[in-house]
C-alpha cells in the first residue's frame, strides 16, 4: 500500500516526530465527535464529556455506567459482574496455546516482581522506622475495543497480587455477544483477579472511584485506555490514585551498521500496528541504513493484517532519523525520553549507563520490545509521552504505601526540641512551640 515514511535529520525531528506529545494533541474521530453530540444534544470536547459522564455516575450509579454502555458500547448489560461460571465459561473460549503461554507470562512476571518487594523497617534505637502496607482493594483497566491485551491484564494483576494487594477488581468492556474478550478474562483469573466488571471507557473509571451498587469503590485505579480513559483517571485524581496517564505507544530505535535492516523493520511494524497514533522512530548512523530500513517496512508492510493500521502510524508519527553518531543518538534518545528504547548496537552494553531517560532499555537482537510485551518479565506498563523523565514502569511500588513511625526517646527530645520549638516559633505556630516546651520544661 501507499504510503509516506520519512528520512529526516535530528533537527528536523526534535520539530516533528521527536517533539513530546501530550493529551492535548490527541485527537478524536469526526465519527467519535458525533457520537459525543448525540450522546449529549450538544458538541463536546472529550474533556467535557468526561466530565458528565464522571458526574452521573457518581449521581446515578449503575443506572448512569448502563446508559452509558449502551450509548458508546452498543451493549445493555444487565448483570455488570462476570458469575464465577462466566469465568470459568471463558477457558473454553481460549486455544489451550495460548492459556499456556499465558501462564508461562504470569510465571516470569511474577518471578520478576518478587524482587521488588519492601519490607518494613524499625530502628529501635533511633524510634524511627517505616511500615509497609500493601492497598486495600485496587481497580484494574483492561481496553477491548480495536485490539483486546490480555497482556496487559497479567502485567498489572501480577505485580499487585505480589505486593500483596487484598482484592483487585477489573473493568474491561463488553463485546457484542455482552461478554469481556474471553482472554482478557482467563488472563485475568490466571493473574489472581477475583472480580470481573463488563464496563468499558470512562463510565467504568467513574464507577471504580466512586463506587456504585454494583462496582466497589477502590484506593487506585491502573492500566491503560483510550483517550476518555486517560482523561477520566485524570478527572477522578485526588478521590482515588492513579498509576500515570498513559498515551499512545511509542518506540524508539538506535541502530548503527552492525544492525540487520530487516530487524529493525520488523521492531518499527510491531510498533506501529498497536494503533494510528503509535510511534515508531528510528535513529541510525548512516543514510545507507536508512534507506535499507525504509525499503524492508516497504516489503514488511503489505502482508500484515493491521497493514492499514500500521502504514497510518508510520506515516503520522513514524520515521528514520539520520545521525552523525551514537552520542547523538543517546542524546535525543534522553532528550525524547521514549517508552521503550532499543538499541540495535555492535555493543549495546556500551550504551546502558548513558541512558538518563526511557521507560524501558531493550539490549541486542535477542531482546526486541515484543518480548517485553509478554514474557520477559518487567511490566510492559511503562511510562508515555516524554514521562519516563519522571515516572517509572508499573510494578510492586505502584500497590503499596508507607506509614511513617516515631517513637522518639526522653533524651531525643532534650536534644532535638529546643530546635523543633525555634523552628516553629519561626513560621509564627506557637502552640507548636508550646507542646515541645511543656515537654521540656517536665524534664525526665
Amino acid at each position: 500500500m501507499a504510503y509516506r515514511l520519512r528520512i529526516l535529520s535530528p533537527s528536523e525531528a526534535q520539530a516533528t516526530i521527536l517533539r513530546r506529545r501530550g493529551l492535548e494533541d490527541m485527537d478524536i474521530p469526526p465519527a467519535m465527535a458525533a457520537r459525543l453530540r448525540d450522546v449529549f444534544g450538544e458538541p463536546l470536547t472529550p474533556a467535557q464529556a468526561v466530565e458528565r459522564i464522571i458526574a452521573a455516575v457518581r449521581r446515578e450509579g449503575d443506572a448512569a455506567v448502563r446508559r452509558f454502555s449502551q450509548a458508546f458500547d452498543g451493549i445493555a448489560v444487565a448483570q455488570l459482574e462476570l458469575s464465577h461460571d462466566e469465568v470459568q465459561a471463558a477457558y473454553a473460549r481460549v486455544p489451550a496455546p495460548v492459556v499456556e503461554a499465558m501462564r508461562i507470562a504470569a510465571e516470569r512476571v511474577e518471578r520478576y516482581h518478587r524482587q521488588q518487594v519492601r519490607r518494613s523497617w524499625l530502628d529501635f534505637q533511633s524510634g524511627l522506622g517505616q511500615i509497609v502496607r500493601p492497598l486495600e482493594r485496587v481497580g484494574l483497566y483492561a481496553p477491548g475495543g480495536r485490539a483486546a491485551y490480555p497482556s496487559s491484564v497479567i502485567m498489572s494483576a501480577v505485580p499487585a497480587r505480589v505486593a500483596g494487594v487484598d482484592e483487585i477488581v477489573l473493568c474491561t468492556p463488553p463485546q457484542r455477544d455482552g461478554q469481556p474478550h474471553p482472554a482478557i478474562v482467563v488472563a485475568a483469573d490466571i493473574a489472581g483477579v477475583r472480580r470481573i466488571f463488563r464496563i468499558g471507557g470512562a463510565q467504568a473509571i467513574a464507577a471504580l472511584a466512586h463506587g456504585t451498587e454494583s462496582v466497589p469503590p477502590v484506593d487506585k485505579i491502573l492500566g491503560p485506555g483510550n483517550l476518555f480513559v486517560v482523561l477520566a483517571k485524570r478527572a477522578v485524581y485526588g478521590q482515588t490514585g492513579i498509576d500515570q496517564l498513559p498515551g499512545p505507544t511509542e518506540t524508539l530505535i538506535i541502530a548503527d551498521e552492525s544492525a540487520d535492516p530487516a530487524e529493525v523493520a520488523c521492531d518499527m511494524l510491531a510498533q506501529a500496528e498497536h494503533d494510528p497514533m503509535a510511534s515508531a522512530i528510528a535513529l541510525v548512523t548512516s543514510h545507507r541504513l536508512a534507506e535499507q530500513v525504509r525499503q524492508a517496512l516497504e516489503e514488511q508492510l503489505a502482508p500484515l493484517e493491521r497493514r492499514e493500521i500500521a502504514a497510518q502510524a508510520l506515516e503520522a508519527n513514524g520515521g528514520i532519523v539520520v545521525v552523525e553518531s551514537l552520542d547523538q543518538a543517546l542524546e535525543l534518545a534522553n532528550a525524547y525520553a521514549p517508552e521503550h528504547l532499543c538499541l540495535l548496537v555492535r555493543d549495546p552494553w556500551a550504551l546502558v549507563g548513558r541512558v538518563r531517560h526511557a521507560g524501558g532499555v531493550f539490549l541486542g537482537s535477542h531482546s526486541p520490545e515484543v518480548m517485553g510485551d509478554y514474557v520477559a518479565g518487567p511490566s510492559h506498563i511503562m511510562p508515555t509521552g516524554g514521562t519516563a523523565r519522571f515516572s517509572s514502569p508499573l510494578s510492586v511500588d505502584d500497590f503499596i504505601k508507607t506509614i511513617s513511625v516515631v517513637a522518639l526517646r526522653p533524651e531525643d527530645m532534650h536534644r532535638y526540641g529546643p530546635a523543633a520549638a525555634e523552628l516553629a516559633r519561626a513560621e509564627g505556630l506557637t502552640a507548636h512551640a508550646a507542646a515541645v516546651e511543656r515537654r521540656l520544661r517536665r524534664g525526665g
